[in-house]
C-alpha cells in the first residue's frame, strides 16, 4: 500500500480556500481546482517507489491484475479527484467510445498537433465520469424538456430570444434542440451579447430559477454559452449525492466540492463559457439531442458497510465506507487496483494514518483494512 503525494492544479475557476480547508493547510492565495490521484501523465501522483505511473509502467500485472491487465491494458483506467469549483467550469461534452476513437484517428490522419488549441482528441478514449458533492454542489447537467426551455427563456421578455422559444414551441423534441443549440452557437457574436446582456438582466431581476444564469454571466459576459446553459437542468446536489455523466450529455459545474471519478481520457468538446476553441460540427456530431432527467445518484447499501455508487461504466466503482467511532475494521482486499481517500475524520489504512484529503494507492490483491473514525471514499474498477 502507497501514500500518494498528489498534485493540485491551479486552474482560473478554483477555489482559493476549499481543498486547504479540507488538506488542513494554508491557502497559497491562488486557486486551488483539482487535487489528482492517479497515474495521469499529466500530474501522476507520488509515491514512496516513484510516480504512480512509473510502478505501475514497472510491473502492470503486479500493481493492476491480470484480469484488469486483459480488459483495459497496462494502465490504470480511471483518474481521481477532489474539485473544488468557485466559478462555472466550462459547459462541454464527452464523446462515447466509437467517436472518440474515429476523432482521435482523424486528427492523427490530418497531423494536427496534440497541443494546439483547436485539437478536440487528445486520446482515443472516452470519458465517463461521476461528481459526488461533499459540500451542496450546483451543475447543469442534460436537456431540459424543450416546453419547459421555452417557458423559461419567454420569461425572459427578450425580443431577440423569441425565435428561439417558438422553435422549442413547433419542432419535435431532437430537432427543436439540436436547431436552438446550433442557432445559438453560430449567431452573430455582437448580436448574442446584446441577447445576453438584456437575458441576463431579466434573470437578475426574476432570481429563482433564472438565478443561476445570471451568475453564469456575471463571470462570462457575452458568452452564447449563457443562452445554451439555461437548456439545461439546473442540479443542486446535498453531500453525499452525485451525478453521472455519460457520453454526449452535456454538463457544466457551477460551484461547490466535490470528489470526482472518470475514465483516464481528455477528450472534451466545448459548447461555451470558456474563451477556449468551440467546434460547432464536432459538438454537434456528439451531443445526444434528448431531455433528461439529470438523474441524481443515491449511494446503495452493499455487504460490509460499503456504499456504492452505482454506474454503468467498468473503468472505475467509486463507493464510500463511513466509520463510525468504535466500529470494528473493515477489509476492502481486491484483486484489482484500489484508490483509497479519506474526506473526512482520521482512519487508518494498513500501515497508514488518513485525514481529510490524503490518499493511497492499494495493488491488486494487497491486503486492504481501514478503521477509525470518518469517511473513505474508494476507487476501484469493474472486471
Amino acid at each position: 500500500m502507497d501514500r500518494l503525494d498528489n498534485t493540485v492544479r491551479p486552474y482560473a475557476w478554483g477555489s482559493r480556500t476549499a481543498i486547504p480547508r479540507l488538506l488542513g493547510t494554508e491557502p497559497t492565495g491562488e486557486p486551488q481546482a483539482e487535487m489528482w490521484m492517479g497515474a495521469h501523465p499529466g500530474a501522476p501522483s507520488r509515491t514512496a517507489r516513484g510516480t504512480l505511473a512509473e510502478v505501475i509502467d514497472a510491473d502492470p500485472e503486479r500493481e493492476l491484475g491480470k484480469e484488469a491487465v486483459a480488459k483495459f491494458g497496462p494502465r490504470l483506467p480511471f483518474l481521481l479527484k477532489i474539485l473544488a469549483a468557485d466559478a462555472p467550469l466550462s459547459l462541454q461534452v464527452h464523446p462515447d467510445l466509437a467517436q472518440a476513437r474515429e476523432g482521435y484517428a482523424d486528427e492523427e490522419r490530418r497531423g494536427v498537433p496534440l497541443d494546439a488549441p483547436e485539437r478536440n482528441y487528445k486520446d482515443a478514449n472516452h470519458k465517463p465520469e461521476l461528481i459526488c458533492a461533499l459540500t451542496e454542489f450546483d451543475g447543469l447537467c442534460g436537456f431540459r424538456p424543450p416546453q419547459r426551455a421555452a417557458d423559461l427563456l419567454a420569461a425572459l421578455g427578450v425580443d431577440s430570444l423569441k425565435p428561439y422559444v417558438d422553435l422549442l414551441h413547433a419542432r419535435p423534441e431532437d430537432a427543436a434542440l439540436r436547431e436552438v443549440l446550433t442557432a445559438i452557437l453560430t449567431a452573430d457574436r455582437e448580436e448574442t451579447a446584446r441577447t445576453v446582456a438584456e437575458a441576463a438582466a431579466a434573470c437578475a431581476r426574476l432570481g429563482g430559477d433564472h438565478a443561476p444564469y445570471a451568475q453564469l454571466a456575471h463571470h462570462y459576459p457575452g458568452d452564447p454559452g449563457v443562452l445554451a446553459a439555461m437548456l439545461l437542468n439546473h442540479v443542486r446536489l446535498q453531500p453525499g449525492e452525485a451525478l453521472f455523466l455519460g457520453a454526449g450529455v452535456p454538463h457544466a459545474y457551477l460551484s461547490g466540492l466535490g470528489v470526482e471519478i472518470m475514465a483516464n481520457s481528455d477528450n472534451v468538446l466545448r459548447c461555451g463559457l470558456t474563451p477556449k476553441h468551440v467546434d460547432v460540427p464536432e459538438l454537434l456530431r456528439v451531443v445526444r439531442f434528448e431531455a433528461s432527467d439529470p438523474g441524481v445518484l443515491r449511494p446503495e447499501a452493499a455487504p460490509d458497510g460499503e456504499e456504492v455508487y452505482e454506474t454503468p461504466t467498468d473503468e472505475f466503482r467509486l463507493s464510500r465506507h463511513v466509520l463510525p467511532e468504535g466500529g470494528t475494521a473493515h477489509d476492502l482486499t481486491r484483486d484489482t487496483p484500489q484508490i483509497l481517500l479519506c474526506t473526512a475524520g482520521a482512519v487508518r489504512a494498513g500501515e497508514h494514518e488518513l485525514g481529510p484529503g490524503r490518499s493511497v494507492f492499494v495493488p491488486a490483491g494487497e491486503k486492504a483494512e481501514i478503521s477509525g473514525a470518518g469517511t473513505v471514499f474508494r476507487a476501484t474498477v469493474v472486471v
